[in-house]
């Protein structure tokens, strides 16, 4: 037996030619689908609509709505908490000096906290389009890559690092609240003891030097009985007050998206992992498939030049 022989047998035995051909059925064209494959408009719709990342949406939504509410109603509530400080706990500027430039500080702050989660949320949202549409290959041979999967993980990272800060954010903001609730709380007993002649409201008082925003020396420093009671009346106190819970509500709810947001990069990063794994079984999958029909069509040549 000569080495084409043998060729042409072992093409026999891995291919077996002489088996008949077997024809599919094709189903007939239905919907919007014209004779030529095109995609009809809902058909289009459909896969646009299957390529858009809700989780991200939602997320991205969230962390605008709280950064608004923090950075907004944070910004008008400093300048409410200033007013009632100079009008009534600290009438001498120099007491009250640092105090002003650390929450003129905190204001610029808030501008950069906006314009950054502005920005940063425009390029979560696009990195959750790029991993949806890698995932899914709604781009015919959109593929993943060592430089994206790098930066889906650094967005990871980026992401736990501002939602630990955060963390920090929400606790701050709450401060404020549990001071104007105290001075809100006192107010209240002041008026519940105006019916008892025992007990005068005048020996009810509000020291805001024991916070620690002022000095000892500021004058007057404290503000008791009805006095204190018309600063709870006023409309600067008013609207401070619901401004920091607002203010407060709002860092929570971004704490609440940035988690939201962690949770959708790791799941997107570990779908980019598997899918560069599939992507190189199917590359090794197709040079395989390529070396046996190039052995089929040599073998073909063969058989073809000895028959």
């Amino acid at each position: 037996i000569t080495r084409p022989e043998m060729e042409i047998g072992r093409y026999h035995w891995m291919y077996r030619s002489s088996r008949p051909h077997r024809y599919h059925h094709v189903p007939a064209l239905r919907g919007n689908v014209s004779p030529l494959g095109i995609q009809g408009c809902f058909e289009c719709c459909i896969k646009c609509l299957g390529g858009v990342p809700y989780a991200s949406l939602v997320a991205t939504i969230l962390c605008f709505s709280g950064v608004a509410l923090f950075c907004g109603c944070g910004h008008v509530a400093l300048t409410g908490t200033v007013s009632i400080l100079e009008q009534h706990f600290s009438t001498t500027a120099s007491d009250h000096a640092l105090l002003s430039e650390v929450i003129q500080l905190m204001q610029y702050v808030i501008y950069g906290i906006a314009s950054f989660f502005f920005l940063y949320g425009i390029i979560l949202l696009a990195e959750g389009f790029y991993t949806t549409s890698a995932v899914k290959e709604l781009h015919g041979e959109f593929k993943t890559t060592a430089c994206g999967r790098c930066i889906s993980g650094m967005f990871v990272f980026l992401t736990y690092v501002l939602g630990v800060a955060w963390l920090g954010v929400f606790g701050f903001s709450a401060v404020p609240v549990f001071m104007f609730y105290n001075i809100w709380s006192t107010c209240e007993v002041i008026k519940s003891l105006q019916t008892n002649v025992t007990v005068p409201g005048d020996q009810i008082c509000v020291d805001i030097r024991q916070y620690g925003i002022i000095p000892w020396n500021a004058v007057p420093g404290k503000a008791c009985g009805p006095i204190l009671e018309n600063i709870c009346n006023t409309n600067e106190f008013y609207m401070s007050y619901h401004l920091f819970i607002v203010a407060c509500a709002g860092a929570g709810a971004t704490v609440i998206a940035l988690i939201h947001f962690l949770m959708i990069l790791s799941s997107n990063w570990a779908y980019l992992k598997d899918a560069s794994k599939m992507q190189a079984y199917q590359d090794i999958k197709a040079k395989e498939e390529q070396e046996l029909q190039d052995i089929q069509s040599r073998s073909k040549e063969q058989l073809n030049s000895y028959t």
